[in-house]
C-alpha cells in the first residue's frame, strides 16, 4: 500500500515537471526566432523532464548516428517515446508524426515550431506531398525520427513498421538508424494515466544504408530494421 502511494505522489510528481517543461518550451518556441534554437529549447526542455523526474536513463551506440541526414526509426511502447528521444537524439533531429495532430492547436504549434514534420496517413494525395516534404527535409540535412508501427499497445513486442520512411530513405539515400526503446511500457503503458517510476534504457543500433542491394525496396528495409530492434529488446514479435 505504501508503495503504491509513493508511485502515485511521484506520477503526479512528474506531471507536474512534464507541464511546467511543456509550458515553458512553449513560450519559448512561440517567440525565439531560428529554428535551430528553437530545437535546442524543446531538445532540453524535453531532457529536462526526466532529469527533473529522476528517470535513470541509459543511451548506448549514441556513435551510432551518422553527422549527416539520417532516419531514426524506432519501436513504439508508450506515449514517453516523443518526448524521450526528442531529449536524448542530437537537436537537429525533428519529428515525423500523424497529421491528425494538426487537430489539436496548442500541440500541432509547439510541434510545427519545434521541426515536426506530419504525415496524412488517409489521404493518398496528402501522403504523397507530405512525403516529398519529408526527402525534401531530409536532403537539406535535417535529420528524422519516426516511430513506423504508428501506434502502440499494451502487450509487449514489436509489430509491423509501415514503409513510407523506409520509402522516403530510399529516395533521399539516407541511412536507416534502428533504434530500440526499452523501460517506457512500464513507466507508461497503453491505459494508464498515471505514470510509475522506472529505468529507461535507449539503444542506438548500427545504421542500415538504403543502397545496399539487398533491399530491393522500402518494405524489405523495414524488416531489417524492425528485426534489429526486436533481437535487442528481446521481445516478441508480433507477426508470427
Amino acid at each position: 500500500m505504501i508503495r503504491v502511494t509513493l508511485h502515485a505522489i511521484w506520477g503526479i510528481y512528474a506531471w507536474l515537471v512534464f507541464g511546467l517543461c511543456a509550458l515553458s518550451a512553449l513560450v519559448l518556441v512561440a517567440i525565439v526566432p531560428g529554428q535551430p534554437r528553437r530545437d535546442r529549447i524543446t531538445t532540453a526542455a524535453a531532457r529536462a523532464v526526466f532529469i527533473l523526474a529522476g528517470v535513470k536513463t541509459t543511451v548506448n551506440g549514441s556513435e551510432n548516428l551518422p553527422d549527416g541526414n539520417s532516419v531514426v526509426v524506432a519501436n513504439h511502447a508508450s506515449y514517453v517515446d516523443g518526448p524521450l528521444l526528442k531529449a536524448y537524439l542530437p537537436p537537429r533531429f525533428s519529428f515525423v508524426i500523424k497529421g491528425e495532430m494538426r487537430d489539436i492547436p496548442v500541440v500541432h504549434f509547439l510541434l510545427r515550431r519545434s521541426g515536426s514534420r506530419f504525415v496524412e496517413r488517409h489521404s493518398h494525395e496528402g501522403s504523397a506531398r507530405d512525403a516529398r516534404a519529408i526527402v525534401k527535409a531530409a536532403k537539406s540535412g535535417q535529420g528524422l525520427a519516426v516511430f513506423p508501427e504508428g501506434t502502440f499497445r499494451l502487450e509487449p513486442g514489436v509489430g509491423r513498421f509501415r514503409a513510407g520512411a523506409f520509402a522516403a530513405a530510399r529516395q533521399g539515400d539516407m541511412p536507416v538508424v534502428p533504434v530500440a526503446i526499452s523501460g517506457t511500457r512500464h513507466i507508461l503503458p497503453a491505459g494508464r494515466y498515471l505514470p510509475r517510476p522506472g529505468p529507461i534504457v535507449i539503444d542506438i543500433l548500427p545504421p542500415i544504408m538504403p543502397a545496399d542491394p539487398e533491399f530491393s525496396d522500402g518494405k524489405q528495409l523495414a524488416e531489417a530494421a524492425r528485426q534489429r530492434v526486436i533481437a535487442t529488446l528481446g521481445e516478441p514479435d508480433l507477426l508470427n
